[in-house]
């Protein structure tokens, strides 16, 4: 039903679309966003007076517009882009203006087909409408070869990101043959390997990912003999070292982060998790009595035991405890379910609903599954803290290459320094070998650092 809109009203949604037309939105995306911004103050304010409405109460009506059937998450992300407008811009309000609206955008962002935590329960039977796209580049022969690739590989239980990634080395290689993958093939392979580093200046990990990925293919795919490479170009390889942050740089930047994004990079510090291991927690996996938190399938398909940072246990207990609540209410919308791994989907399908199996760090918005087509709550996309994270290290003003794993460096390494044995550190941060971990002691042996320079002696 239309709404008349009285004179006064006229003048402030005239102010809306200047405030607009500023930010260099017009025409249509300028008419959705006053459509959604008029929606909000009409009939998602309330009894709530504008200049009175919190940030508690933005999150909950952008959890009402996550829950819209049929609403995309490009539409529910201009919804959030209309509001940063009214609030922050024309209604001036103070906490508006110091929101992360980038973060709350990137949250309603939706698990795609090839996610890692969908792809990875995927049916054989589906992986080939997944490459579909490599027709044009394969004959049909090393198409299916690469079918029957990725089929082993999930045979074996080998992570989807090897599958993926193998997948991806294996189709360039049959692209650079013509789009066959030939018998005698040691002289292409070794062309192909030599044209990465040559044209395609590619690192020496690289180069050998690529080998691993052909070798693969050859020996338990095809089961024919590589044949001895001889001698090809390789890259030089440099030794790097991680990038790690003080604990004054790691203060810094915690400060700068606010809300589930600052309990998550707390985690990733305080814990040692990879970004995945903590965006994948799920409630069951948090130990308060023991202050552990345990990591589930982790890289090489591995579990293991993080310590729980005591600081944080008030704040997780709170955050958890508003968890339950969203996943109270989505129960009685008829959501309330979650993903779950395939053998606990066919064994136990109304654990789907169970608090214990939740998320700790749900998605803003309800999603379709892109495989089932049910309607549900995923976890967070792993592209919010990543982007959250970057800013945060702007506004600290630190100036290195700051990412969710500079944390996990930075927990190995203030560990090592606190006096922490190397063997504990390794178990701590699930490395298979323990020369993994060693490239933490080369962190802290500061060399010639600590020599004081002959200018400070004149």
């Amino acid at each position: 039903m239309k709404r008349k809109i009285t004179q006064k009203e006229q003048v402030f949604w005239c102010r809306y679309a200047n405030a607009l037309l500023a930010r260099g939105i017009e025409g249509k995306s300028a008419e959705w966003s006053i459509r959604h911004a008029q929606d909000f103050v009409y009939e998602g304010l309330g009894d709530v007076r504008l200049k009175s409405f919190s940030e508690a109460g933005l999150k909950s009506y952008l959890d009402v517009i996550g829950r819209k059937v049929g609403f995309e998450a490009w539409q529910q992300r201009q919804v959030v882009g209309a509001l940063e407008v009214l609030l922050s811009d024309v209604v001036g309000l103070g906490w508006a203006k110091g929101y992360d609206w980038v973060a709350a955008k990137a949250s309603f962002s939706e698990l795609t087909e090839s996610h890692p935590t969908l792809a990875r329960e995927r049916g054989v039977s589906d992986i080939e409408h997944r490459i579909l796209n490599v027709k044009g580049e394969l004959g049909e022969e090393a198409l299916s070869s690469l079918i029957r690739l990725r089929e082993v590989i999930r045979v074996r239980g080998m992570s989807i990101r090897t599958e993926q990634t193998y997948a991806d080395w294996v189709r360039r290689f049959g692209s650079f043959c013509g789009g066959v993958f030939p018998v005698e093939a040691s002289e292409r392979v070794r062309a192909f390997l030599e044209y990465l580093v040559l044209e395609r200046k590619v690192a020496p990990a690289t180069q050998a990912q690529a080998l691993n990925a052909i070798v693969f293919l050859y020996g338990q795919v095809l089961e024919l003999e590589l044949g001895d490479l001889g001698n090809y170009k390789r890259p030089v390889r440099k030794k790097r070292l991680p990038v790690v942050l003080s604990k004054a740089e790691t203060g810094a930047l915690l400060t700068q982060l606010e809300g589930t994004h600052k309990l998550m990079a707390i985690l990733l510090y305080g814990a040692g998790l990879r970004l995945m291991e903590c965006v994948r927690l799920r409630v069951m996996h948090i130990d308060f009595e023991q202050h552990y938190i345990l990591v589930v399938d982790g890289k090489g398909g591995k579990d293991r035991r993080v310590p729980l940072p005591e600081k944080l246990v008030p704040q997780f207990r709170e955050h958890l405890k508003e968890v339950k609540a969203q996943h109270a209410a989505d129960l009685m919308m008829g959501f309330g379910g979650v993903f779950l791994p395939h053998a606990w989907a066919k064994k136990s399908p109304n654990a789907a609903k169970e608090w214990k199996w939740q998320y700790v760090f749900p998605s803003s918005r309800i999603s379709t599954d892109p495989r089932s087509g049910v309607r549900r709550r995923h976890h967070v996309h792993e592209n919010n803290l990543q982007k959250a994270i970057k800013v945060a290290a702007q506004r600290a003003g630190i100036e290195k290459r700051v990412t969710c794993h500079t944390l996990r460096h930075s927990f190995a390494t203030h560990m090592l320094a606190d006096g922490a044995d190397i063997r504990t550190v390794q178990e701590l941060l699930g490395h298979a070998d323990v020369s993994t971990t060693m490239i933490y002691t080369h962190v802290l042996n500061r060399g010639g650092v600590t020599v004081r320079s002959p200018f400070d002696s004149l």
